[in-house]
């Protein structure tokens, strides 16, 4: 996703994988700590998701076989979760962090609010979502000092956010199916 975000010019928080031990050993001359350290594969749910605060925690980090998926940290307290099926916004809410844990993940302990997000943020969850080709997505975005980025498209997000706003997801996607809509 980075590379087509970077493709599209959609904003998104500076990315990189490194690969084998002289990469690797680059990795703070390229990022400043904090940073976020992801596995390359199973990080969905926040899972497997660190905040690499110093050296000691990047050769943590770094014991873990596979690529080194590094991202720039933005110090949040909520992002947004916006839900995109069939060319439009569906659901979008923001997701809370729970006390000291800097993951806004529902299974991660993050809280749904309902409060209304900025139309700017909205805006271009749609036209990732319409740029990117993705016609059912949870997109992810944040606010940080006034601007807003996309960090990642999720083709199997949770439903929790649906139940909790009263909304049958199986009962919406078939009518809209119906419809003719998806």
């Amino acid at each position: 996703q980075t590379a087509v975000f970077k493709m599209l010019g959609i904003p998104h928080p500076e990315t990189k994988v490194f690969y084998g031990k002289k990469q690797k050993h680059t990795i703070p001359l390229t990022f400043a700590f904090p940073f976020i350290a992801k596995r390359a594969k199973g990080s969905a749910r926040g899972n497997h998701v660190y905040l690499i605060r110093n050296p000691e925690d990047l050769c943590l980090y770094l014991k873990h076989k596979g690529p080194a998926y590094i991202q720039e940290y933005f110090p949040i307290e909520r992002d947004m979760r916006i839900i995109i099926i069939g060319k439009k916004i569906r659901l979008a809410y923001w997701r809370i962090a729970a006390g000291d844990n800097f993951k806004t993940n529902i299974s991660q302990g993050g809280t749904i609010c309902f409060s209304p997000l900025p139309e700017k943020a909205l805006d271009l969850a749609l036209k990732t979502a319409l740029n990117c080709g993705w016609d059912d997505v949870g997109i992810d975005i944040i606010e940080h000092q006034n601007r807003f980025y996309v960090l990642e498209g999720n083709m199997k997000y949770g439903t929790k956010g649906f139940r909790k706003a009263g909304i049958n997801y199986k009962e919406m996607l078939g009518n809209l199916i119906l419809e003719g809509q998806i």
